[in-house]
C-alpha cells in the first residue's frame, strides 16, 4: 500500500474527472437519521480524516463535517455524506426519495457499519433502491486505488463479525453512489489515537482507505 504521488498525479486524476484541486466548494456531512441508532457515533473520525486529506491531496476540505438529515433540501450541496452506528436506521419515504435522487444526481453516501447497522441498513437500502442490489466491488475498482493502493480491498481495522472486509456498493452508471464498509470500522480507525488505541498503522490503513473514499466522491 502506497502513495501514489498526490500533489502531481491526483491533480491530474481530479483535472480528467473535471473537478478542480483546492476548489472544492461542496459539502462534507454526516447524516443524522432516525430510528433510534448512535448517527453521532465517532465524533473525532471525520475532522481526523478531513485533517488527514488535506496533508496528503491537493484537496481544500473544510476542518469538520456538517450535520444534515435525509428529507433536507441542503442535501444537494453535499457531495459526500458520511453514515456510521450501532443500532436502528429507518427513513420515511420522502427521506428514501430524497437519499435517491441525490445520490443518482452527484451524492456519495459513505455507510460504515459500527457493529449492530447491518440488518437495518440492508433493509432500508432496498427501499431506496428498489431492483438493485449491493454488490461487492472488486479489488481491481478505482475507489481502492485513486489515491492509496490497496490491492486486497478494505483494511480490517477492528474484529467484529470474524472473517474478512467487505466493501459493498450501488453502482449507477458505472459510477459508485453508495459504498457500503462491512466488518472492518473503518470510522473507529478514523477516530483520535485515545480513543481506541489502535496500533499506528491500522489508523493509517483506515485513513488512508476514507481519504481514497473522499478522493472518489469529489472527483466523480
Amino acid at each position: 500500500m502506497k502513495l501514489r504521488a498526490p500533489t502531481i498525479l491526483l491533480a491530474l486524476f481530479l483535472a480528467l474527472s473535471g473537478a478542480r484541486p483546492g476548489a472544492c466548494a461542496e459539502l462534507i456531512g454526516r447524516l443524522k437519521y432516525g430510528g433510534g441508532g448512535d448517527w453521532y457515533a465517532n465524533p473525532t473520525s471525520l475532522p481526523n480524516l478531513l485533517a488527514f486529506v488535506r496533508e496528503h491531496s491537493a484537496l481544500d476540505l473544510p476542518e469538520r463535517e456538517v450535520t444534515v438529515e435525509p428529507a433536507s433540501p441542503e442535501l444537494r450541496d453535499f457531495a459526500f455524506v458520511h453514515v456510521t452506528g450501532h443500532g436502528r436506521i429507518s427513513f420515511t419515504p420522502e427521506e428514501r426519495r430524497n437519499l435517491r435522487e441525490w445520490m443518482l444526481g452527484g451524492g456519495f453516501l459513505h455507510v460504515d457499519d459500527n457493529y449492530g447497522l447491518d440488518e437495518h441498513f440492508r433493509r432500508e437500502v432496498a427501499l431506496i433502491f428498489p431492483g438493485r442490489e449491493l454488490i461487492e466491488l472488486p479489488f481491481t475498482h478505482p475507489i481502492y486505488h485513486c489515491l492509496f493502493d490497496f490491492p486486497r480491498g478494505l483494511p480490517k481495522i477492528h474484529e467484529h463479525h470474524g472473517g474478512p472486509p467487505h466493501g459493498y456498493g450501488i453502482v449507477h452508471e458505472g459510477r459508485v453512489v453508495l459504498f457500503y464498509s462491512f466488518n472492518t470500522d473503518l470510522g473507529d480507525g478514523w477516530e483520535s489515537a485515545e480513543v481506541h488505541n489502535d496500533p499506528e498503522e491500522t489508523r493509517l490503513q483506515a485513513l488512508r482507505m476514507g481519504a481514497n473514499l473522499l478522493v472518489y466522491a469529489l472527483s466523480r
